[in-house]
């Protein structure tokens, strides 16, 4: 893929937290390309900085040190109000808490990112339902999340961020909830939209049931990119 766009572009990012009166490290100088058409999952045990570096891709934590740009942007160095907008129309997170709203239904949550992006709400609903089809919840578009399974909690936040057609996805842990049966119907879709639409997408996941589904494999260890395979072979 050496001619495909640099959808994302890390150059020595750092990010420490500060707790319990000292300092963690979380991220300790990462440098990584993730490509347009591309699935790339990050992997890794626990705590070596997967979820703290797609938070930094997707501008939801600001980096200490280092270059990161999405799509040639460089979020950190946006004003607020801009990486909002941003953000809103060009990057769709699943969070592995789901954070759905509990007083709206299946398809109002999903609606959300296109009424944020100026679209009416009958616009927005009828696409959300439309979405939830394609992930298997065609008979819950009027549920609230209290209603329904923890999987298909997780269908319905991936739906949301599927809806408006985001250049990136970001996923942490998108399969974790789901049966193997349910997991690879999501992961067809996930894998169908990066190549439909020439978008990214990033998960962190210890799933290894889908890692054939995979373009790229970046394995991480204490902060660091140790080791990136692409289909093509290491790099």
């Amino acid at each position: 893929m050496g001619t495909a766009t640099v959808a994302v572009e890390c150059r020595g990012v750092r990010k420490t937290y500060d707790g319990s009166g000292q300092q963690v490290v979380a991220l300790r100088g990462i440098d990584l390309d993730i490509h347009a058409g591309e699935l790339m999952m990050l992997v890794g045990p626990s705590g070596c900085g997967k979820t703290t570096l797609i938070s930094v891709i997707a501008g939801i934590l600001d980096q200490d040190e280092g270059l990161c740009r999405v799509f040639g942007h460089d979020l950190l160095h946006m004003k607020d109000k801009d990486k909002l907008r941003f953000r809103a129309a060009n990057i769709g997170f699943v969070f592995q808490t789901y954070n759905l709203l509990p007083s709206l239904t299946a398809a109002e949550n999903v609606s959300i990112p296109m009424i944020l992006n100026g679209i009416s709400r009958q616009k927005a609903q009828r696409r959300a339902v439309e979405v939830l089809e394609r992930v298997g919840l065609a008979e819950r578009t009027g549920s609230l999340p209290s209603e329904l399974s923890g999987g298909q909690q997780q269908r319905v936040a991936i739906a949301r961020a599927l809806v408006h057609g985001p250049k990136l996805i970001v996923c942490d842990e998108p399969t974790s909830a789901l049966d193997h049966e349910t997991g690879h119907r999501v992961m067809d879709l996930l894998k169908q939209v990066a190549l439909d639409e020439d978008r990214a997408l990033v998960i962190v996941t210890h799933d290894a049931r889908i890692f054939e589904f995979a373009d790229c494999i970046a394995q991480m260890d204490d902060g660091q990119v140790v080791k990136v395979v692409r289909s093509s072979g290491p790099s």
